[in-house]
């Protein structure tokens, strides 16, 4: 009912002139002890026709992409770059394909698709080129499922209510995301909106993992120490057995 209510109001704000209102369902995906992946739903409301692109962004942390050459059988790293500007989680839906709702140029400036995003490539060898490395970069980000192959959908449901799940998986990295929701057309963006998200641990496991990021030596001591009570605890227990 609350949602209901929440949609019938974005309808009524986009018919006094808002070209475009959005929400989560959630503003706080929590990571716990047997976390498994979360959906956030985002809903809103357009005034008129058009195309609805949302594009979730994760953190921009640096990333380290090694190249491999095999020497006399054996692989070793030969090349590496860094990788900055690079979201740690990247998902984008849409109404419909993106090359059906916006010129590349649109797409590009907006960095809307992977294959469009800033990223800066700062290479440690010149035997290869950028474009290797980003290529690289995708593919393992693909792999880790933290850039989704297949583009999301946004559905409409009546006129000018729209909906979309966004999916994250067990592995989503932690952080403040962005959730960008654009109306677009003739091929141009006429309304724009950003919505914060975190992604965040919470309960015992945040607390340790707080602990062991502010207090590392000590933490490490703690590890040591509770490893080997454990293992004499193992052997006393064995001679009396």
């Amino acid at each position: 009912m609350a949602l209901l209510a929440w949609l019938t109001g974005g309808a009524a704000r986009a018919d006094e002139g808002e070209p475009l209102v959005a929400d989560l369902s959630n503003h706080l995906v929590a990571i716990t002890t047997g976390f498994a992946g979360a959906t956030v739903l985002l809903f809103g409301a357009v005034e008129g026709e058009g195309d609805v692109v949302v594009v979730v962004r994760g953190p921009a942390d640096p990333e380290v992409v090694r190249r491999k050459e095999r020497v006399l059988g054996i692989w070793i790293n030969r090349a590496w770059a860094e990788i900055t500007d690079l979201p740690a989680f990247y998902r984008v839906a849409a109404t419909r394909p993106l090359d059906q709702i916006a010129t590349p140029a649109v797409l590009d400036r907006h960095q809307i698709g992977a294959e469009r995003l800033g990223m800066q490539v700062h290479r440690k060898d010149k035997s290869v080129e950028d474009g290797e490395y980003r290529a690289a970069v995708l593919r393992l980000k693909r792999d880790a499922g933290l850039y989704p192959d297949k583009l999301g959908a946004v559905t409409f449901v009546g006129g000018r209510l729209f909906r979309t799940e966004m999916e994250f998986p067990a592995n989503v990295p932690t952080g403040t995301y962005t959730v960008e929701v654009y109306l677009l057309r003739n091929g141009e963006v006429v309304s724009a909106q950003t919505t914060p998200l975190i992604v965040g641990k919470t309960g015992l496991g945040a607390e340790v993992f707080d602990f062991a990021q502010r207090y590392a030596p000590l933490y490490g001591l703690i590890a040591i120490l509770l490893a080997a009570s454990a293992g004499w605890l193992a052997a006393v227990a064995f001679r009396r057995a």
